[in-house]
């Protein structure tokens, strides 16, 4: 008869309400004692950071980072993309001391701009570093040296680098945060993150000994030993024709190491991020790009 329900479809209402029903307490049940409590810190000072998600903290992203703060794992001090401003807010909303995180930055092996080192091919091919480096290394004379095609600069998103007009990346150590990108998608691996007390520098990555460097660059380590016999023992070696600073000696390091360097590829950066050479460097003078050989 119209407007009634046979049994059979009876007999499915019946079974739905009571899976909906069993399903609603198994569900309430289970998230009273499954229920995992957060602390509503972590949301709170998650929201305080700049969601850069960049690394530089040695968490995966700000999320982790904030929970843990929230657990007193890390410093605040240990995001180097807030503002200090930014830190201390989060610092005085946990109740804790902000901390004293010395800041690192990117620091490029290669002064080798296309004014003192050399091209032994031309290359047209695809405009990143990664496709040069394919093709016979690039064309660089020097096979360790920048191509300068500026990969580093494109993948930053601080905008801390820059190409400057002798195709060498220049690193803006106020906007650096070191983030590693540069350092990861560098194809010739030189870039390194550093302290900013790390003051003493070899801006090169030639393995060449002597004239041989030199004839492809002029600002190359030629294995001289001179800053070795300058500096305080133990503090620079000559590796594989290449000065090496072991920076655990770092509070002996001073300008002295880089005075009698004649290629200025050992260099002395300041606070304010200027880079000097030593008084015996040969002065670069050139400001067009060598010809091609």
């Amino acid at each position: 008869m119209a407007g009634y329900l046979n049994s059979e479809t009876l007999n499915v209402l019946i079974f739905m309400t009571a899976l909906g029903i069993t399903l609603a307490i198994i569900l309430a049940v289970a998230n009273r004692y499954m229920y995992v409590w957060e602390d509503p810190r972590i949301g709170e000072v998650d929201e305080m950071l700049p969601q850069s998600n960049c690394g530089a903290c040695g968490t995966p992203g700000c999320r982790q980072f904030a929970e843990k703060l929230v657990k007193g794992l890390v410093e605040v001090s240990q995001c180097t993309v807030n503002s200090r401003d930014g830190n201390a807010e989060i610092a005085h909303y946990l109740g804790v001391d902000a901390g004293t995180q010395e800041k690192r930055v990117a620091r490029l092996a290669c002064a080798g701009g296309h004014n003192v080192a050399r091209n032994t091919a031309g290359y047209s091919g695809m405009q990143t570093c990664r496709g040069a480096t394919l093709i016979s290394g690039g064309g660089k004379g020097c096979h360790w040296g920048c191509l300068g095609l500026g990969d580093c600069e494109d993948v930053c998103d601080f905008d801390a680098i820059s190409m400057d007009k002798y195709g060498l990346p220049v690193v803006d150590e106020n906007k650096c945060t070191a983030c590693e990108d540069c350092v990861d998608v560098c194809p010739k691996a030189l870039f390194e993150i550093h302290p900013v007390s790390h003051q003493l520098w070899v801006a090169c990555k030639n393995l060449h000994f002597g004239d041989v460097a030199e004839v492809e660059c002029e600002v190359a380590c030629n294995a001289c030993e001179r800053c070795v016999k300058d500096s305080e023992p133990g503090l620079i070696e000559i590796r594989e024709n290449l000065a090496v600073i072991h920076y655990n000696f770092n509070d002996q390091a001073d300008r002295s190491a880089i005075e009698r360097c004649p290629t200025g590829a050992i260099v002395w950066i300041t606070p304010d991020a200027r880079v000097h050479k030593g008084y015996k460097a040969k002065k670069i003078i050139r400001k067009s790009a060598l010809p091609i050989h």
